[in-house]
């Protein structure tokens, strides 16, 4: 006789196609990512390996991080738990950045890195007429802005 009380929660787990189905990634970079150690590895060996839902929270954790242009050594570092802020990548030679370049007058270019100024598109924008209106009040014999 079997007891209404019996309840069993069963974790899903899922073969290395099905997490690379949910994961969008490939079968090879979630193996790499096995290898390096930045994934746990799997229950059971070869084609009876079985990925849980911690697997597949690491490999969309690393998915956005690569996104963002995370490395993968400081990816490893975050998923050991480390939260300090992310530092900026050192620039490399051929590396491409997006500014925004404002020309204020001849001679007066300020140039603006918002990703790395931790600026949003608004700010940017609010930052540019504060330029603009100082700039207007020097050039107009103001020596002290109103």
């Amino acid at each position: 006789m079997k007891s209404n009380t019996d309840t069993t929660i069963t974790i899903p787990n899922y073969p290395l196609a099905d997490l690379c189905v949910l994961a969008d990634l490939t079968p090879r970079t979630v193996r790499y990512y096995v290898q390096i150690g930045l994934v746990d590895r799997p229950v059971g060996e070869t084609r009876a390996a079985r990925y849980g839902p911690q697997h597949l929270e690491q490999l969309l954790l690393i998915k956005k991080w690569t996104a963002a242009g995370v490395s993968l050594e400081r990816i490893r570092d975050l998923l050991k738990g480390d939260q300090a802020p992310i530092p900026p990548r050192s620039k490399a030679v051929g590396s491409i950045e997006i500014c925004s370049h404002l020309l204020v007058a001849d001679g007066i270019e300020v140039v603006i890195e918002p990703g790395l100024a931790g600026l949003s598109p608004e700010q940017v924008r609010c930052f540019i007429k504060g330029v603009m209106a100082v700039y207007a009040q020097v050039s107009d014999g103001q020596t002290e802005p109103t």
